[in-house]
């Protein structure tokens, strides 16, 4: 089984390392691959994808970390083939998966494993199930909750602030090194949503 996880990671932070460790661990995962979108079909980025997927390696050493140059998941999973993939994404990406682009067929070409916090309310998600025609490919898992988000870190490195503890040290290492983010380079307008693109 191989664990997908997309996203623009602009940066990546320590909550997409720890939905990645969870994810392994629970869904005894025999790889994980890391996909970094070079056009995010949800949001603007500012940092070119080169350089997010630089920092994407240097948070996940031990994945295979790769360009995606598909806006929708789905035309991702048309073209691309993994052996019996799951697709990792947060609670809040399922609470839209309604609008993604062909869900079913998303649906139909990999599994999905939905984190949830313990104690989130489930119903909203449950119902979003039970209207899919193959909801019994989507799986819920807990994660403990971890309050970062990378649009959060972008401003803190434009304001000078630390970001230690927020990301990977190795992630810190290249932002500084490359002088990422300063003088008020990102974007405040986007709203985080970026564990997978839709």
């Amino acid at each position: 089984m191989t664990g997908l996880l997309g996203g623009a990671f602009n940066p990546p932070h320590n909550g997409h390392v720890a939905l990645a460790r969870t994810a392994t661990k629970h869904f005894g995962l025999d790889g994980l691959v890391v996909l970094v979108s070079v056009r995010p079909g949800h949001k603007e980025v500012q940092l070119d994808a080169d350089t997010r997927l630089r920092l994407a390696q240097a948070a996940f050493p031990d994945a295979r970390v790769e360009l995606d140059p598909y806006a929708r998941t789905v035309d991702l999973l048309k073209e691309r083939k993994w052996d019996d993939p799951l697709f990792v994404i947060g609670a809040d990406q399922f609470a839209e998966f309604l609008t993604w682009k062909e869900p079913e067929g998303v649906l139909a070409r990999s599994r999905i494993a939905v984190a949830t916090r313990p104690g989130y309310q489930r119903e909203e998600l449950e119902e979003i199930k039970n209207q899919l025609e193959h909801g019994d490919r989507v799986e819920f898992f807990e994660l403990d909750p971890v309050p970062i988000s990378s649009r959060d870190i972008r401003g803190r490195v434009a304001r000078g602030e630390p970001i230690a503890g927020l990301v990977p040290g190795a992630v810190a290492e290249l932002i500084s090194a490359l002088g990422l983010y300063r003088n008020g380079g990102y974007t405040e307008a986007n709203p985080e949503q970026e564990l997978t693109q839709s």
